[in-house]
């Protein structure tokens, strides 16, 4: 298997989720209730009964270079809030975390979700409001795309990598 550079990986990753995005949004999104019109703008992402997004180290690069977009002192009340929920909700790097759930500190109300686009997570892009059921795209879907973003990170950085919450990357993340 051919190694990738870092940036070569983050176009691929780029690539893959505005592919994933696509396929979201033309076969299911339109069954969905619209997040601009909810009674309630980012209830899903902000429960912290709800919530549990694990992602990958490509991924916290990618999250952390769309933060750097940001103001720096955005950027530290992320990183406030992100030690904050792990601390409440007793997150760490090690450990089965995956049945623990939390509220996202990358919402920011008035704004949204501060990484949307070819950055946001896949769980988010493939999470929306459904009334029906069967209107939710398939959960083999989701997985199918993680598995792809697996042998991104392998490629670039061997098995030095894991999924962790997203909340643990954020706490740590170093900006430039």
């Amino acid at each position: 298997m051919k190694t990738l550079t870092r940036s070569a990986a983050l176009e691929k990753l780029a690539s893959l989720k505005k592919r994933f995005n696509r396929i979201i949004g033309e076969g299911y999104e339109h069954k969905a209730k619209d997040c601009l019109t909810c009674e309630q703008q980012g209830i899903c992402c902000i429960d912290a009964h709800f919530v549990n997004v694990h992602i990958t180290r490509l991924e916290a690069e990618s999250v952390r270079q769309r933060l750097e977009e940001y103001p720096e002192s955005l950027r530290k009340k992320v990183k406030e809030r992100a030690a904050k929920v792990v601390q409440k909700y007793g997150l760490e790097a090690a450990g089965d975390s995956f049945s623990r759930t939390y509220s996202c500190p990358l919402f920011e109300q008035g704004t949204g979700c501060l990484v949307h686009g070819d950055t946001k997570p896949l769980p988010c892009i493939h999470h929306a409001c459904y009334e029906i059921p069967e209107d939710l795209p398939p959960h083999e879907l989701l997985k199918e795309h993680e598995r792809m973003v697996e042998r991104l990170n392998t490629r670039t950085f061997g098995n030095g990598w894991n999924w962790q919450p997203l909340p643990v990357w954020l706490k740590d993340m170093k900006f430039k």
